[in-house]
């Protein structure tokens, strides 16, 4: 263990990136880069760590922010329920805790969407208390490293990697460490492809001596991906404006603003709608996490899809109501099209 501790800190010395929230130990800071960079890789979610720092320094500046606007900076990191969660938080940092953060372990627990791993990051970055991290890059350089082959989301493999990277952790200096673990995974021992020839840890890798680097880790199969079939309404004013809703609860995207929709069970029945209209841009393909979206967008004059709690805007409106990727997609291809009268 000794050995291998001493081979990634040695590496992470000379390999790290210099990155914003490796020079501070403000707990909001650290917690902010966390939520961010969930499901999300760090050359995408910089930018936007900057953008909310620069707008709330502290985190009662986003706990007083209302959720749109929260969502307006958010936009394009998908996995919206993180930017909503994130307010929530705030918000109960604020009203729970006076602004200030839980500083252990159990209690960055009780912080809505802070799981183990973001509480171990927060504990170890912000507090140097001795949890050990286990992200995507840890579980890699476990299993290929000590040659575990029990699948990392399995409740086996969890107890199994959970006691070797407590084991591993560096007590005395747990913020570098852990660091300097993830930051291996994510440069040194790569998903795909690793250059284990520059592997400072080389000689005494399982997976390479056992030729089994692209096998490890073992992860069980994900659930089945679910097909929706989109079409929404391009419906103007008189200004040649267009209508937009804003999502619902318990689905998608909730609380961000999108076309009127009409959902259809199967492509088939998309398919017979969609003959004879005016569509713009053809085939939009939209990939979520268990989801993905097939979608068309019609010129429409069907009112009947507008409600009381329709709005109409043009383009510079959009700049303070949050919408979906996929529509910002469309918008950002053929919005020309549609607002150039």
């Amino acid at each position: 263990m000794q050995e291998l501790r001493e081979a990634i800190q040695i590496w992470y010395q000379s390999h790290h990136r210099d990155l914003p929230w490796r020079h501070t130990k403000d707990p909001y800071a650290i917690w902010l880069s966390e939520i961010i960079l969930q499901q999300t890789r760090v050359e995408q979610g910089l930018p936007y760590y900057l953008k909310f720092i620069h707008n709330y320094p502290q985190v009662q500046q986003l706990a007083m922010a209302s959720q749109q606007e929260v969502l307006n900076l958010w936009q394009g990191l998908g996995y919206y329920s993180r930017g909503r969660n994130l307010h929530t938080t705030a918000q109960q940092i604020t009203t729970d805790y006076g602004n200030i953060f839980p500083n252990t372990y159990q209690g960055l627990l009780q912080l809505k969407g802070v799981g183990p791993y973001t509480a171990a990051a927060i504990a170890s970055f912000a507090f140097n208390q001795p949890h050990a991290v286990l992200d995507g890059n840890v579980f890699r350089v476990l299993s290929r490293y000590f040659g575990v082959e029990e699948p990392i989301n399995s409740t086996v493999g969890k107890d199994i990697f959970e006691a070797l990277a407590q084991e591993l952790l560096d007590t005395k200096n747990p913020a570098q460490h852990n660091q300097a673990i993830m930051e291996f995974g994510a440069l040194q021992c790569k998903p795909v492809s690793p250059d284990c020839s520059a592997c400072p840890i080389l000689t005494t890798c399982y997976a390479y001596r056992e030729n089994q680097v692209a096998n490890l880790p073992v992860k069980l199969k994900k659930a089945k991906v679910k097909k929706r079939y989109f079409v929404y309404h391009l419906i103007s004013n008189a200004q040649q404006q267009l209508a937009y809703h804003r999502r619902g609860a318990k689905d998608i995207w909730e609380g961000l603003f999108e076309f009127p929709l009409t959902e259809f069970a199967d492509e088939s029945q998309m398919k017979i709608y969609l003959s004879g209209q005016k569509i713009i841009g053809g085939r939009f393909e939209h990939l979520l996490t268990h989801q993905r979206i097939e979608a068309y967008f019609i010129i429409s004059s069907e009112r009947s899809q507008l409600t009381s709690s329709s709005i109409f805007l043009d383009l510079a409106g959009l700049e303070d109501h949050p919408i979906p990727r996929l529509i910002d997609k469309f918008l950002i291809a053929h919005g020309h099209e549609l607002f150039s009268g």
